[in-house]
């Protein structure tokens, strides 16, 4: 199966759980059920579900233990561009190509549906009647690191410093580094340690997926920063040039369009070398890669 078959199937699959894991908008309050699904099946990549399936595959796991955790990641993924998009935030009009949630639910359900996501999404992982058959350790280590990744000294940290930082023109990249790993790639990261520990990693596999994880989710943010620029309105989902007209602090905007384009490859570079150790076990994760930086750099 190639990449995009490969893909195509993991999406639909896990479009079905997240139909069963989330509330149905018949049930009461009908507006803001309505709204937390009208994000998450908003369309989207399921990139971060996706890689923590491919990750329990490479260290020889069950994937259909995986697939609740991977929907809960999910949630907290669309939680956060619920937020992000907030006129507070970004002040974004629309999102994957449709309205974003505020506009079409208003600012108050919005929030609303952001906070219920990502509290649905730990209500999920930690219930046993569809993570009974992982191990009990194993599921507490996960509950930690994405609770560690999604929290203040991960994603809603990097989002922090990238509001602080727009507009200005002293940022460094040190500081655009942070808040890509961050922002963004801590969930990354996070998805595929996910995936590995309730896998049953070994302690050397954990540690390549973590590296891996680590070098994948910059490269992603980096050829996000770089399809800003050279993509278009339909390819990404909103209006591009976003970033440059808001002052963001980008890797393109550091140390120019040529040079983003080299650490991508770099970084996808990276994260194909952490998985040496595995042999075609890994060849989605090494697809996966592939596949974040060469969308359009």
């Amino acid at each position: 199966m190639d990449l995009k078959s490969y893909l195509v199937e993991q999406r639909s699959c896990i479009d079905a759980a997240l139909e069963l894991f989330l509330p149905n908008e018949t049930d009461l309050p009908h507006s803001i059920h309505k709204a937390m699904r009208y994000s998450v099946f908003a369309g989207g990549k399921r990139v971060r579900p996706i890689l923590m399936l491919a990750a329990c595959q490479a260290v020889g796991g069950e994937t259909g233990r995986v697939l609740p955790a991977a929907c809960a990641m999910e949630m907290i993924h669309t939680y956060s561009l619920i937020h992000d998009d907030l006129p507070a935030m970004d002040n974004d009009d629309f999102r994957r190509g449709n309205p974003t949630n505020h506009k079409v639910f208003g600012e108050a359900i919005a929030v609303l549906a952001g906070d219920a996501l990502l509290t649905e999404a730990f209500k999920l992982v930690s219930d046993p009647r569809h993570t009974g058959g992982c191990d009990p350790a194993a599921l507490l280590a996960v509950i930690h690191e994405i609770a560690a990744c999604a929290g203040s000294c991960g994603m809603v940290g990097g989002q922090v410093i990238d509001m602080e930082s727009e507009g200005r023109h002293d940022i460094d990249l040190a500081t655009v580094q942070y808040i890509h790993t961050h922002k963004t790639g801590a969930l990354i990261k996070a998805s595929v340690v996910s995936g590995a520990i309730l896998g049953g990693a070994a302690g050397h596999q954990l540690a390549a997926i973590t590296r891996y994880g680590e070098a994948a989710g910059l490269a992603f943010q980096i050829a996000d920063d770089i399809l800003d620029i050279v993509g278009t309105t339909e390819e990404i989902g909103k209006d591009t040039g976003s970033d440059e007209a808001r002052g963001k602090a980008t890797y393109p905007a550091v140390m120019g369009l040529a040079s983003a384009k080299n650490e991508a490859q770099a970084m996808m570079d990276e994260a194909l070398r952490s998985l040496e150790c595995f042999g075609a076990e890994a060849d989605r994760l090494r697809d996966i890669a592939r596949y974040i930086v060469q969308r359009r750099t």
